[in-house]
This record gives structure tokens, C-alpha cells and sequence, in this order.
């Protein structure tokens, strides 16, 4: 009985160092080297700084910026709670909640309409930090954003045409822009003139 406790005690201790320390940092050396951006979280830097990264949502709430999904993590886009609501499309819940997400958003963005709001912008996304938002979403927030940064909406509307990104391997999801980057072009056009 001995024996075959300290070979499980082995066995266990090989495991944990080989899956728990040895594995994880040659994965970690691999992802340095292959993929350096992406391995340290996608940070972006403005001016040295870092101003966020563009694999996680974050809220951004003035009428001069673009607005990422609604989120259902935490108090809203903390990386630490990322979760969906978990509400079913037959949740009373749900619908009162959309039903005041449509209403903000005509109310806070000219020209749009009860019957043309964008799904994405009333709804969250599974982890709650979905960083990209569709092309209609983009689109739908442009006049409010010109109207807030005294820009002319074509101007606006270039710099979301800019930054459409492609389906995935070109046939998978739909064409997305990354709200941090959008805004941050935003920033850097304001800088300029």
C-alpha cells in the first residue's frame, strides 16, 4: 500500500510541475517570440502611455467617443467579472432592459430610429467585452459623435470606413471596428487640426 501511495505521490508531483510550471512558460516563451503584442495583452500606447488594449472592451462615455456593446461584466467592462447576463430571450428582464438601451440610444444619437437600431448596440455580448461593434453600429453613432467633436460626418464616416475589419479567415463572423482604435483615430484627428 506504501508503494503505491509514493508512486501516486510521484506521478502527482511530476504532474503539477510539468503541467503547472514547465508547460505554461514554453507556451509563454513561444507566444513571446512568435506573437509579442498579442502575448502581452494587446496594449496600445499613446504618447508612451498605454491607453488600452484591443482585445477588451472598455466604456468610454462621452457623446464625443464611439460606445462599445452594453456590458454585463461587473459594473460594466471589468475584465475580472467577464460574463453574459445570462438572460433568455423569454426574460421579462431582458426585454425591459433592451426596451431602455433603444430608447437612450435614439434619444442620444440623431436620425436613428426606434425600428433601425443596430442589435449590438442594445444588446451584450457572452464575455461582456466584446471590443469591436458592426458596421451599422459604427455608423448609427457617427452623427452624434461629428456633431460632439464639431466634425463634419463625412470626416467621421471615413475614419470608420478606415478601420472596417474584414471576416475572419474571410468567411467567418461579420465585418467589425474596434472601438478603442476608432477612438483613439478620433483623438489623433483632433490632435492634427
Amino acid at each position: 500500500m506504501l508503494r503505491h501511495l509514493w508512486v501516486a505521490t510521484k506521478m502527482m508531483i511530476i504532474v503539477i510541475v510539468v503541467l503547472g510550471f514547465a508547460y505554461p512558460l514554453v507556451i509563454l516563451g513561444i507566444a513571446q517570440v512568435a506573437f509579442p503584442s498579442a502575448a502581452n495583452g494587446s496594449i496600445v500606447a499613446v504618447d508612451g502611455r498605454p491607453a488600452g488594449s484591443v482585445l477588451i472592451a472598455q466604456g468610454f462615455s462621452s457623446a464625443k467617443y464611439f460606445q462599445p456593446r452594453p456590458s454585463a461584466a461587473g459594473a460594466g467592462w471589468e475584465a475580472s467579472a467577464s460574463a453574459g447576463s445570462n438572460l433568455g430571450p423569454t426574460s421579462k428582464a431582458l426585454l425591459h432592459t433592451v426596451e431602455a438601451r433603444v430608447a437612450s440610444a435614439t434619444a442620444e444619437n440623431p436620425g436613428l430610429a426606434t425600428g433601425t437600431v443596430p442589435v449590438d448596440m442594445v444588446t451584450a455580448s457572452g464575455s461582456g467585452l466584446d471590443p469591436d461593434i458592426s458596421v451599422a453600429n459604427a455608423v448609427a453613432q457617427a452623427s452624434r459623435v461629428a456633431k460632439a467633436r464639431g466634425l463634419s460626418e463625412g470626416q467621421v464616416q471615413a475614419l470608420i470606413e478606415q478601420r472596417v475589419q474584414g471576416r475572419t479567415l474571410g468567411f467567418l463572423g461579420e465585418p467589425r471596428v474596434n472601438v478603442l482604435t476608432l477612438n483613439l483615430a478620433l483623438d489623433a484627428l483632433g490632435r492634427s487640426r
